[in-house]
């Protein structure tokens, strides 16, 4: 009976998390925060009420003197912080971004880590050598105006079809909103042109993804399917084109169904067979974030991605405005200076991008982000990157490109969270996880999605959404290690099919958002 009233007292007592000495504010960890008066273990009192996930002063803080978190600068203090007090957004100055012409190039790569071995899951190997977590029939579209037949017929698919191939997962419809009234020769509409393209040639799909075309539109289907590709089948008919027609719907419906079918009979003979766990290509993103991403879930994520790179696996990481303020750690650690100059680029083209919009990075951070005691992009960077792991950067892919080599790759997106999703698609990536503190039910139809909460108290409120509890972490209850061993393992069981996830059970299926920076007419 003692130790069970001595549990709750350490429970409940204040707590705070500070992950590096030189920290002068620390992160309350108690769910519904601590009251004014709160004294932790370190003598600390608060003088003010400070809310779960936010910042706490550790000592006093003059005027213009750094804020620092991650043992990283976040701000510089607008007026007087007292010790104990709650620091909050409006109390902080944002430092500059970092300029991109005096960075720390491939100065300190990380030793390999250590290989390894023996771990595998069951996947469906791809003509091109690549492997799908899930076995897909993907319908493809040039235009969004084809968008409500094929609508129409994926619907009919999956009722009458469908049930009589029971090795196909699911039909998809990848439809999106290029295609008419675009620039198709603009200066950067090589984005979402090569993005719908990669978005057919996913390893989820099988190589057996179809066509459908209006027929006058800008994007032609030879632009989305190219001669001589292995990663699709080419071989049978794979294009139906709408204005095609002489008998109007109906006649549209059926020939989108037939083709339908002469793609499902053919994945439905595929069968999983046991892969080295090198096969995976595992996208990583966080979304509506708090300040416990970077203390829980992502560093657990950073750690399981360690060991994926020790399997010989591919793990990206992304969202460009989520890792500019802290691009400095990433150029440092790239494998060779023509990775970190390819960091470089990217940033630099967003910076100039951002700058078209007559916006800049620190509209990036949400009122969730916020709420949820992220005062500003720098704080949510170093967050975010932690998810990276401690590996050797291996490449950079720009947005809508799709991956070529092994390792930690750089993958180029805006941070919106379908947006990011679906560029990842298209980078090659068959299994996704998704950190999320604020709380995000998200989804994709082509690859299974694992979602990791921040905070135990997110996972005990959506307990059929959250997949991984990371708030262990915080409460002691699990370490990063241990949960990015479990994150590991379950990564092989949901890219078996042995496990599905949250997302998958409920079909949650955020849309295929591309990335168009180019202009349309």
């Amino acid at each position: 009976m003692n130790d069970t009233v001595e549990l709750i007292q350490h429970q409940d007592s204040p707590r705070y998390i500070r992950l590096n000495d030189a920290d002068n504010v620390a992160v309350v960890v108690n769910d519904g925060g601590v009251p004014t008066g709160a004294r932790f273990e370190d003598g600390l009192v608060t003088v003010e009420s400070v809310p779960q996930s936010h910042k706490v002063a550790l000592v006093d803080i003059a005027i213009d003197q750094p804020v620092r978190r991650y043992g990283q600068i976040i701000g510089y203090a607008l007026e007087p912080i007292a010790r104990g007090s709650w620091v909050k957004e409006t109390q902080l100055r944002m430092p500059s971004a970092p300029p991109l012409d005096s960075l720390p190039m491939a100065d300190a790569v990380p030793e390999r880590l250590e290989p390894l071995e023996g771990f595998t899951f069951e996947g469906y190997r791809n003509a091109d050598g690549t492997v799908g977590t899930r076995n897909v029939l993907g319908i493809t579209t040039t235009v969004q105006c084809v968008t409500g037949v094929l609508d129409h017929a994926v619907a009919r698919i999956r009722k009458e079809l469908l049930p009589k191939y029971p090795n196909v997962d699911d039909v998809v419809a990848l439809t999106h909103s290029y295609g008419c009234g675009v620039a198709i020769n603009a200066k950067d509409a090589y984005i979402p042109i090569r993005t719908v393209r990669n978005l057919a040639r996913n390893p989820n799909l099988g190589g057996e993804a179809l066509v459908i075309s209006l027929g006058c539109e800008k994007l032609q289907a030879e632009q989305v399917m190219h001669e001589g590709d292995a990663s699709v089948d080419l071989s049978e008919p794979w294009l139906y084109r709408l204005q095609d027609s002489n008998t109007g719907f109906g006649e549209m419906i059926e020939q989108i169904m037939a083709l339908a079918e002469s793609r499902l009979q053919k994945l439905n003979r595929r069968q999983r067979e046991t892969v080295p766990a090198s096969e995976l290509v595992l996208g990583m993103q966080c979304g509506g974030s708090d300040a416990f991403s970077g203390i829980t879930a992502n560093p657990a994520l950073g750690y399981a991605s360690d060991l994926l790179i020790r399997a010989g696996a591919t793990v990206m990481f992304s969202e460009v405005t989520e890792v500019r303020d802290a691009i400095y750690m990433l150029t440092s650690r790239a494998e060779t200076p023509e990775v970190a100059e390819a960091l470089v680029r990217e940033m630099d083209w967003y910076d100039q991008y951002l700058e078209r919009g007559a916006a800049d990075r620190s509209a990036n951070t949400t009122p969730g982000n916020k709420k949820g005691g992220l005062s500003n992009i720098v704080e949510k960077s170093l967050g975010s990157i932690v998810k990276s792991g401690s590996s050797a950067i291996n490449g950079v892919l720009g947005p809508g490109e799709r991956f070529s080599s092994k390792g930690l790759i750089y993958c180029a997106t805006p941070a919106s969270d379908f947006v990011c999703g679906t560029l990842q698609l298209a980078a090659g990536m068959n299994l996704h996880v998704f950190t999320t503190g604020r709380g995000t039910p998200y989804g994709l139809a082509m690859a299974p999605v694992v979602k990791v909460s921040t905070r135990t108290e997110l996972a005990e409120r959506w307990p059929d959404l959250i997949d991984v509890d990371a708030g262990r972490i915080a409460t002691g209850r699990s370490s990063i290690e241990e949960l990015g061993w479990e994150l590991f393992h379950y990564y092989l069981d949901v890219a078996s099919g042995r496990k599905k996830t949250w997302a998958e059970q409920h079909q949650i299926h955020n849309d295929i958002t591309l990335f168009n920076p180019a202009p349309i007419t």
